[in-house]
């Protein structure tokens, strides 16, 4: 009698365990223990206890993972800074045995990177050679430190991104319609996760496009992390086997996991660590780089360790002259001025041939470009140009009144 009634009150339980609604959560799953007080620039949190840590403990369990993520805010200083920290971090923990990995390169460019890493580029070449300003656009001296930081420790760079043909491809085309070379270019694929999908139509809700646009960002954000997650498991099953891997991408290929790191697991179950960035400052005038996303509500933290930092500027970023360029026999014809620009105000014109800046002889716009990025607003250059049959040197000051 006693056993009937135990039994029969196992199955009432079961029964009510079984009604409960299933979506409901006992408390927020992204931040599953709330911090005791709001986290203040400088702060690390480790979301999945929320407990505030200091860096060292932060760096001692990335030193004890065979890859760390670090998801980067493209433009901000800080946010590489933390990945240079991290990357200082591991080599001198485990020297001679790291690598960085970096969505900001294709597997087209691993031999240019293999050049820098050995000390036979100067960063002028390194950057041609990589077409970086075409490729990939963000001001360099963002990663200079971290890329200096490489080439002076010899740590391999390795290049993981999808090559920019592809991505154009995939963008414009079906899955099915693809050519069958192309469809021999894609990694594995796997177009279902709902987290992604998700992140993709929130990210989509801020710009004003049709359907066939949607598909298409969905196609390419896809392509994107199953290549990078492809060139990772392959490095890692074989040259990279016993190596440490830091992986810098931008905040979503990596928050949450679903992006890169689950994919990575998915084809080589390695131990991963999650480190991001968020920016509780940020300047007036930085707003507007912030997309209007209503973000989805996610049930896991998007890192282990957040970091909370300033939306800060490059110290140096270079100056510009506001020009349109076409390249002539003689260098560079100046095609269009930008009304108030440095170069209205310093005088030039439409029609005029720019020959050298300094010492430099100016072939390719690539070369006025990285002499530009090496100024600041309180330097000058002279120029040495050509006005219909004149030739003239300006002297130009970057500062504007």
């Amino acid at each position: 009698m006693k056993i009937n009634l135990f039994l029969s009150l196992v199955v009432l339980m079961t029964s009510l365990i079984g009604c409960q609604p299933t979506s409901q959560y006992l408390g927020d799953p992204e931040l599953p223990y709330p911090p005791d007080r709001d986290p203040v620039v400088g702060d690390i949190l480790h979301l999945p206890t929320g407990f505030f840590v200091d860096q060292g403990a932060m760096l001692d369990q990335a030193g004890r993972t065979q890859v760390v993520f670090v998801g980067e805010t493209h433009d901000n200083p800080a946010s590489h800074r933390l990945q240079e920290n991290i990357l200082q971090a591991l080599e001198q923990n485990n020297p001679g045995n790291i690598t960085l990995a970096m969505e900001m390169f294709t597997p087209s460019q691993q031999k240019v990177l293999d050049l820098w890493v050995s000390g036979k580029l100067s960063e002028k070449e390194f950057l041609q050679q990589v077409n970086w300003y075409h490729n990939w656009g963000m001001n360099f001296a963002f990663y200079r430190p971290l890329l200096n930081y490489c080439r002076d420790h010899k740590i391999p760079i390795l290049a993981l991104n999808a090559e920019k043909s592809l991505k154009q491809n995939v963008a414009r085309t079906p899955w099915a319609e693809l050519t069958a070379e192309e469809q021999e270019q894609l990694p594995e694929m796997d177009h279902r996760d709902p987290y992604q999908q998700a992140m993709v139509h929130a990210i989509f809700s801020d710009h004003k496009m049709g359907e066939a646009m949607l598909d298409g960002f969905q196609r390419v954000q896809t392509l994107w992390d199953e290549t990078m997650a492809q060139n990772l498991a392959a490095y890692l099953q074989n040259e990279g086997k016993n190596r440490q891997i830091l992986v810098i991408a931008g905040g979503n290929h990596i928050r949450y996991g679903f992006g890169i790191p689950r994919r990575l697991f998915r084809r080589v179950p390695v131990s991963f660590l999650l480190i991001g960035s968020e920016e509780l400052e940020i300047p007036e005038d930085k707003k507007d780089r912030l997309m209007n996303v209503v973000k989805p509500a996610y049930p896991m933290p998007p890192y282990h360790f957040l970091t909370f930092t300033r939306y800060e500027d490059l110290p140096n970023p270079g100056v510009k002259l506001g020009i349109m360029l076409d390249k002539v026999d003689k260098g560079l014809m100046i095609k269009g001025v930008i009304p108030g620009s440095i170069a209205e105000l310093q005088g030039l014109k439409e029609g005029d041939i720019l020959m050298q800046i300094d010492a430099q002889q100016l072939k390719e716009p690539f070369d006025l470009i990285y002499e530009l990025q090496q100024k600041s607003s309180h330097d000058h250059a002279e120029l040495t140009l050509q006005r219909q049959s004149r030739s003239i040197i300006k002297e130009i000051h970057f500062s504007t009144p």
